[in-house]
């Protein structure tokens, strides 16, 4: 896959008031880019369509929002059948990936699937896209498990819900987070995690676990005295620009580009198009491993799906052998990692309808 040739053209007023702190040895080259969104502001209902995949005329859409147990205000897109029969309809709650907003990867998921029958929820994590959260673009492993729990709290107060028959899909780091909220979360009844990342564990050890102790901390070394920098302005250093190509990347690298930085994806509110996590964002998943109670979604059901040609598929491979059964990882022959993020002839919406017919079952 190569990048498409037509790419945003992105002004930065603000650019210059911000120190940018480059990283060294923690993992985080596919995190994001260069600049911050500014503050959220929160959608009516009913409003233009501005997602990155067309608008369906099988269901109904509204914007919707609600507070995590933090007081933090999400934003989320709801997606109900427009033909849904009598009675109460089973839910999914959509997430994902880690630096996407509901616009985007998410989005489309939670579209096919109430295309298919099912409640959908769509959010945008704490601090990114339009929900709310200052400063901007920061991520936390505890607070955005929190965010899926707080989207089915929300949804599962709907009156078209069986508030008993609510599933979960996480898409690339938000599938991590999934699995974490499934674990503590008992009212799920069925997980998905679609081309998952373990964001904790990819931030602590790099890609593949290559980050010596020596790299890991002289990174935390760098990290804790930014924190003084960060104190000292008063406001928080934003990342380098990751996905701006120069040469030479590694071809994950040169998807992520492809998706997010051109018209396929680019959607100006996501971290990943054109904006940037903080320089601190990786301290709070430095020592806190989201997957350690994965054995504990059992026994409810979890589904892997990843593609074969996917650079974090060992991530998929880790948890399923963490996880208990009922369990199942399907591999799709020959899919990337961001081919499961959008190309609909690719994701197994069929093979979800079914695994979600069966689970949420009355």
């Amino acid at each position: 896959m190569t990048p498409s040739n037509e790419t945003v053209n992105f002004d930065e007023p603000d650019a210059g008031r911000r120190t940018l702190l480059k990283m060294t040895g923690v993992g985080v080259a596919a995190l994001g880019v260069a600049s911050v969104a500014g503050a959220p502001t929160l959608a009516q209902s009913e409003p233009e369509w501005d997602k990155v995949f067309p608008k369906s005329d099988k269901v109904e859409h509204q914007k919707v929002s609600f507070k995590n147990r933090y007081g933090i205000t999400l934003v989320a897109d709801l997606y109900m059948p427009k033909n849904p029969g009598s009675g109460r309809l089973p839910a999914i709650v959509v997430g994902g990936p880690f630096g996407a907003v509901k616009e985007q990867s998410s989005g489309l998921y939670a579209q096919s699937m109430s295309e298919r029958g099912f409640v959908t929820l769509a959010f945008d994590p704490s601090y990114t896209g339009e929900s709310s959260g200052e400063p901007r673009n920061i991520a936390s492993p505890d607070i955005n498990t929190e965010d899926f729990s707080a989207a089915v709290d929300f949804i599962g107060l709907r009156p078209e819900v069986d508030r008993e028959r609510i599933g979960m899909i996480g898409v690339c780091g938000w599938g991590g987070m999934a699995l974490n909220a499934v674990a503590v979360d008992k009212r799920v009844k069925a997980v998905v995690a679609s081309t998952m990342y373990d964001m904790t564990r990819v931030m602590s050890k790099g890609y593949n676990d290559s980050v010596t102790l020596e790299q890991r901390t002289k990174g935390l070394e760098q990290l804790s005295r930014q924190r003084w920098a960060d104190a000292e302005t008063g406001a928080p250093a934003y990342q380098p620009p990751y996905n701006v190509l120069k040469g030479g990347e590694a071809q994950f690298l040169v998807d992520y580009h492809d998706y997010y930085m051109t018209p396929r994806g680019y959607h100006k509110r996501a971290v990943n198009s054109g904006n940037a996590w903080s320089q601190t964002t990786p301290l709070s998943f430095m020592n806190m491993p989201i997957l350690t109670y994965i054995a504990e979604i059992s026994p409810r059901p979890v589904l892997f799906i990843h593609g074969e040609k996917a650079h974090s598929l060992y991530f998929a491979e880790t948890a399923y052998a963490a996880a208990t059964e009922p369990k199942e990882l399907m591999v799709i022959p020959g899919a990337s990692h961001t081919d499961l993020y959008d190309k609909v002839d690719v994701i197994p919406f069929d093979k979800l309808q079914s695994f979600f017919d069966q689970h949420l079952s009355v």
